[in-house]
């Protein structure tokens, strides 16, 4: 008796998994809390420099003081990294914008920030902006560089010590470093802290699907997967409010680290993988945990009947098709294993990277940035429902390709729409973020289907560290404007093209069962090209021609 037979006799989808599933829902809910929170921790109000010995002025009007001394740029706006040498009074005079000859030099003594919107974030903190702007962009970075270690660690460390266990360490990490965070008493700090929240953090991303997915049967794997899914855009909607009603940095940082304590008092509730457990060997454990699951969904003849020695046949057989010894080289090596690693790293890459670059660009679509934050997370929830139809109907292969070159083009397109249009560019944006989101869906999806159970959790490691090095990059990506302004959006096009093309040489997991083992890998990819050779029309000389 294989283990899809086990959780049919035992209840596929009833209630222990809808208890695992609103469990697994609450870090799916926490996710974008940090993975999105760059937008407002790291914002530039508007700014310009602190003008010196502002007494000798009192009789003119902050409009005037500001127009003797700090220029204007092209767009007539006054400019934020510039100050005049000297106070130019002649220009109260005929209010001339001539700048010939005359002298301008860089902030001498710091800026003066506009606190309209926000009381303090770490750009006003410590003053990354100008020729330190780079900095501020990079605490983005530096966060998923930790997220991209943490997928490394926790991907292994899951299949080696368990789902929940490492779970439960995740939470804990988050919980700590990002208390330290809010704490920070310089940008090395906090530069330190972030990367390690982000390392910890990862096993709440990476770990979830996947055990969500191990305790449901075939026919609910989808809806698995798109409900936990859809507590990431749950998640960015809470965020965009509690971003409005925190205007300070530190408060922001304490308030989305402390719900981490409601997820580890929920830990108590959640069970091992049953999966997991049996191709450990570990009997009692996966004895007990399936007991618990057959009680829930009143299964009462077969948690009377199950015992460790029918389990220990499901685990032998599970074991004489392994050889217990598996890394992270394990995901390269056989050639359909190597196609599948080499393919999903290229589209987790890709679906990070325009992802996250649409969600950190929440600024000139005609819309406050707590608005467009907002809509941008509502735009998410009918573009998962739509998930849910379409892998059903049209698969995983081609479903994961097409979002993603559909998110692309999107991109694409609004590098064309004058800026002036600000509506039409809103509603290309927020169709491309849709796109974008239900590509990231997919992807969770359907890797979770491609590894085998043994490996499942390091393919999970392996596929968000490439996810992470995407969305490590991304931000710094911006920074290419100072060369060409669209350059930046070129590149998120062409990247979401090239990623998204290389889904179609996957293979499609619709309807299969999960993967066991390596093997198991290697006979549905056998067994999947004789079927399209069988499902494929006869070709005669005249078709030919």
């Amino acid at each position: 008796m294989n283990f899809e037979e086990l959780l049919q006799e035992a209840g596929g989808f009833g209630q222990f998994q809808i208890l695992t599933l609103l469990l697994l829902c609450l870090p799916r809910l926490f996710l974008p809390l940090h993975f999105l929170l760059h937008n407002f921790l790291a914002a530039i109000p508007g700014h310009h420099c602190v003008i010196p010995h502002q007494h000798q002025f009192a009789n003119l009007t902050k409009e005037e003081v500001l127009l003797i001394n700090i220029p204007k740029d092209l767009n007539g706006a006054f400019s934020s990294c510039e100050m005049f040498s000297e106070p130019q009074f002649h220009l109260l005079l005929n209010n001339s914008h001539e700048l010939t000859n005359i002298s301008v030099q860089s902030c001498q003594y710091g800026w003066i920030y506009d606190q309209s919107q926000f009381i303090s974030t770490i750009a006003t903190q410590w003053d990354l902006v100008c020729e330190r702007k780079s900095l501020n962009q990079a605490t983005a970075t530096f966060f998923f560089f930790g997220v991209m270690l943490g997928a490394v660690i926790f991907g292994y460390l899951s299949d080696r010590f368990g789902r929940k266990s490492m779970l439960l360490v995740s939470y804990l990490g988050t919980l700590i470093f990002g208390v330290l965070s809010s704490a920070s008493v310089s940008y090395s700090m906090l530069a330190v802290t972030r990367t390690l929240t982000g390392m910890s953090i990862c096993g709440l991303s990476i770990i979830v699907i996947p055990l969500g997915m191990e305790w449901v049967d075939i026919e609910h794997r989808t809806t698995s997967g798109v409900i936990t899914s859809l507590f990431w855009s749950f998640g960015n909607m809470l965020l965009a409010l509690i971003a409005y009603l925190v205007r300070d940095w530190r408060w922001l940082l304490l308030t989305t680290s402390l719900p981490c304590i409601v997820g580890i008092i929920s830990i108590w509730w959640l069970s091992e993988s049953a999966r997991w457990l049996l191709a450990k060997g570990k009997l009692k454990q996966a004895h007990r945990h399936l007991k618990r699951c057959a009680r829930m969904n009143r299964r009462k003849e077969f948690a009377d009947k199950i015992n460790p020695e029918i389990l220990r046949k499901t685990a032998v057989a599970i074991a004489q098709k392994s050889d217990g010894n598996y890394s992270y080289i394990s995901l390269f090596r056989t050639p359909v294993l190597r196609r599948i690693s080499f393919c999903l790293g290229a589209v987790w890459f890709g679906a990070a990277f325009s992802y996250y670059s649409m969600s950190m660009n929440i600024t000139g679509f005609g819309l406050g940035m707590y608005m467009t934050q907002f809509v941008f997370a509502l735009i998410e929830v009918p573009a998962k429902l739509l998930v849910f139809v379409v892998v059903n109907r049209v698969g995983r292969r081609k479903s994961q390709a097409w979002s993603l070159i559909l998110t692309g083009l999107s991109i694409g397109i609004n590098i064309i729409i004058p800026t002036s249009l600000g509506i039409l560019r809103l509603v290309v944006a927020i169709i491309g973020k849709g796109f974008s989101e239900a590509a990231f869906t997919i992807v969770f999806l359907y890797s979770s289907e491609l590894y085998p159970t043994i490996l499942r959790q390091s393919g999970q490691g392996y596929c968000s560290f490439m996810a992470r090095l995407g969305g490590s990059v991304a931000p710094l990506v911006f920074l290419l404007d100072s060369i060409w302004k669209p350059l930046p959006q070129v590149a998120y096009f062409a990247m979401a093209v090239l990623c998204g093309s290389s889904a179609f040489f996957l293979p499609e997991t619709l309807g299969i069962h999960l993967p066991e083992t390596i093997e198991d890998i290697e006979k549905q990819s056998s067994e999947g090209k004789k079927q399209l050779h069988r499902d494929a029309p006869e070709v005669t000389p005249l078709q030919l021609s």
